[in-house]
């Protein structure tokens, strides 16, 4: 397991960021929190805030500190099919100003939220979110891109309908892959496989989907990792 210097998270206070810093915090790790201006107040416990705007990397690159991991969770809030441009001007436009911030920074490992992918619906948010994922790949940092599709968890429950839907998918060889890709999963797996993926930095690039961030979050670590570094290894573009 590595402990070395403060986690940075961006997204601090959105659905997965409120989960997570409490889970790092319990664990011993010290954790930075970006917040935008009059937001500090809802910065989980267990983390020290910092005031900046995502978008604006002048603003907070000097809070990095010694910092040695970034967790970038930023994006557009409950994303729709409709709302391709948003996702170019905050998913995407926060990936690019956080590189642009950690750059020569004492940050070595950057985890990094995605989408499960390739996937029949939400084409443009998928968009950004590939193209967010080549950008980070290209600055050759140690990185762990996570894709869930759906995270069941407080306020999330409506898909509980679709289970019926699932199974009936996963048996079915025409369907079995994508149904396994952008299958469910319930809050603490996710929380659970972030907090491996920030203790645990790869040599390089790793990636884990839906199957494998399952795994880590039953317990199943060491079947994980080459499956995962197998799947890193699939083209950028």
């Amino acid at each position: 397991m590595t402990r070395s210097g403060p986690i940075f998270v961006t997204g601090s206070t959105g659905y997965l960021g409120r989960a997570l810093v409490p889970a790092l915090a319990a664990r011993g790790h010290l954790v930075r929190a970006l917040v935008r201006p009059g937001s500090a107040a809802r910065v989980p416990a267990g983390a020290a805030s910092v005031v900046g705007d995502v978008l604006d990397p002048d603003g907070w690159r000097s809070s990095l500190g010694d910092a040695r991991t970034l967790v970038h969770l930023v994006g557009v809030r409950k994303p729709l099919p409709w709302m391709a441009r948003q996702f170019r001007d905050v998913d995407l436009a926060s990936v690019r100003a956080m590189l642009a911030a950690i750059r020569g920074s004492s940050i070595r490992h950057v985890v990094y939220l995605s989408v499960a992918q390739p996937a029949p619906v939400m084409r443009a948010y998928i968009a950004a979110r590939r193209e967010a994922e080549i950008l980070i790949r290209a600055e050759e940092y140690a990185t762990t891109i996570l894709r869930p599709w759906y995270v069941l968890g407080p306020g999330h429950h409506w898909p509980h309908a679709l289970r019926p839907l699932y199974k009936l998918f996963e048996a079915l060889p025409a369907t079995r892959d994508t149904a396994l890709r952008t299958g469910l999963l319930r809050l603490p797996e996710i929380v659970q496989a972030l907090v491996w993926a920030v203790e645990h930095a790869p040599s390089g690039v790793r990636v884990l989907d839906v199957p494998r961030l399952r795994a880590l979050g039953r317990g199943g670590r060491e079947q994980v990792l080459a499956a995962a570094e197998l799947l890193a290894a699939e083209p950028a573009g």
